[in-house]
């Protein structure tokens, strides 16, 4: 039993890291997988906002709902761009 004068601790465990470019990937074999054009999905879904754009198969839409659409534009416009300039 803790004494009531005793300061809690709280700890939260930060997640990991979520990799944009392997949920990218992951997204696109699931869309590519259902006969979707994926290049088309990603990007309606960049656009709107609208996740009805990524297939639910193999939880698709959650996993690309977890990155912010701004951090998805910013990862690939740095990969296209990279090496390039």
């Amino acid at each position: 039993m803790s004494n009531l004068n005793e300061t809690m601790q709280f700890k939260l465990s930060m997640p990991e890291q979520i990799s944009i470019r392997e949920t990218l990937t992951e997204v696109y074999a699931d869309l590519k997988s259902r006969g979707y054009n994926p290049i088309n999905q990603i990007v309606g879904y960049i656009m709107s906002g609208d996740p009805t754009y990524i297939t639910s198969h193999n939880g698709a839409r959650t996993k690309i709902r977890k990155i912010e659409r701004d951090e998805i534009l910013e990862e690939l416009v740095a990969f296209y761009l990279g090496d390039n300039c």
